[in-house]
């Protein structure tokens, strides 16, 4: 699975960790975050993340 980083404040996105602070499991794909997940770190939504 991809990691995604965050292009305003570069959090990147574990899928293998997911997030759960914000009800992520671990184990999601960054493809199958809700639409509403944003960055929890600056509030970016997901159109603001890269693969890296």
């Amino acid at each position: 699975m991809d990691k995604y980083i965050c292009t305003i404040c570069n959090y990147e996105y574990d899928p293998e960790l997911g997030d759960p602070g914000n009800n992520v499991d671990p184990g999601t794909p960054f493809e199958e975050l809700p639409d509403s997940w944003v960055c929890p770190v600056c509030g970016a939504e997901k159109s603001f993340f890269e693969k890296v």
